[in-house]
């Protein structure tokens, strides 16, 4: 793979992200703390006050104002369901904004935005909330994230996403595999046998869709997985829905269950026990388990891929574009084949 070249997140000094604070009316003291996300860039904040507010710059290019926009409705409407997420706070332009052309959108507004030459620069700005993982081995820690997607998912339910993505076997299977074969991710002598067994496993995951039939699609967290959950002593939160799409209700339970089938079957009875107290579970759902793990496997890869400019990610990553790591990709993917032609976890 080619040296990575620049990227607008080069001119995200820090100055820049006081500035672009003190554009909407919050004054950073100059003590700033970048917190781990490779995606966009979070910065903590410490302001004159004395108080701090965590400052989220989307990755420019990624989302359309649309989106991101739902993104933040999603999150508004959670919170005034009192499920407990971190929902953007409102934004307003500040008279003497540093950055010229700035602008705060949204109904309400949450959603900053500026031009920085050619690049398009995204913000949005969140109280600061800390937590530790779950605790998933214990049978009541996932009786209560049952509980809290189920509620999650009743306010998704009730109106759709518009311009937000779906997961399905087209948007994170076969689009993330024609990027890879577009790219130059894969290195020649393994690209023939990875594209072999991904189109064989995009094939079993089609026939799973198939198989379980017309399934409810809603809005979901899209990414719930044990490092996206902030445990609190009132219990669990996330902090923003980066990831949110439309789909079917099992993508935010699957990434909980971990260990044998036995294992992942006891587990999966004690998150829907909390889940079933706020929504009904489709049964049918469960056939979907491995295809939409598949279909995160393909994506990972075309997300890293996709961010090779950056550079944050050939350090994050060394290993990502070798040829031992498309060999361990294929394989995994056979290895997924074989578990989609098995028999699905049941209850």
């Amino acid at each position: 793979m080619r040296h990575p070249s620049s990227h607008p997140y080069e001119r995200l000094t820090p100055q820049h992200v006081l500035d672009a604070l003190q554009s909407v009316g919050q004054r950073g003291d100059g003590r700033i703390l970048q917190l781990n996300s490779y995606e966009n860039r979070v910065f903590q904040v410490m302001l004159e006050d004395g108080s701090a507010v965590v400052a989220k710059f989307y990755r420019p290019a990624r989302w359309s104002d649309a989106q991101i926009l739902e993104e933040h409705r999603f999150a508004l409407q959670l919170a005034e369901a009192e499920i407990p997420v971190i929902a953007p706070m409102l934004l307003q332009r500040d008279p003497d904004a540093p950055i010229d052309g700035l602008r705060c959108i949204g109904e309400p507004p949450t959603l900053a935005l500026w031009a920085d030459g050619d690049a398009a620069f995204r913000a949005a700005v969140y109280a600061r909330r800390s937590g530790h993982g779950p605790e998933l081995d214990d049978p009541q820690v996932l009786q209560w994230l049952g509980r809290f997607v189920g509620r999650l998912h009743a306010v998704g339910a009730a109106e759709p996403f518009a311009a937000r993505r779906r997961i399905d076997a087209q948007t994170y299977g076969h689009r993330a595999l024609q990027r890879l074969l577009d790219g130059e991710a894969l290195p020649q002598q393994q690209a023939a046998p990875f594209e072999s067994a991904a189109r064989q496993a995009l094939g079993a995951v089609e026939r799973a869709y198939a198989a379980a039939g017309e399934t409810a699609t809603l809005r979901l967290h899209g990414d719930f997985h044990p490092g996206n959950i902030l445990w609190r002593d009132e219990g669990p939160h996330i902090v923003d829905l980066d990831d949110c799409c439309s789909g079917p209700a099992v993508q935010d339970l699957w990434m909980l269950l971990s260990g044998s089938q036995a294992s992942m079957r006891t587990q999966l009875v004690h998150v829907l026990e909390g889940y079933r107290a706020f929504m009904r579970f489709d049964g049918r759902e469960l056939t979907l388990i491995e295809p939409l793990r598949t279909l995160r496997m393909l994506h990972h890869s075309a997300w890293l891929a996709e961010r090779w400019s950056d550079p944050a990610f050939p350090a994050a990553f060394p290993w990502f574009g070798s040829e031992a790591y498309w060999s361990q990709q294929t394989q995994q993917l056979r290895e997924q084949i074989e578990a989609m032609q098995g028999e699905p976890l049941s209850l």
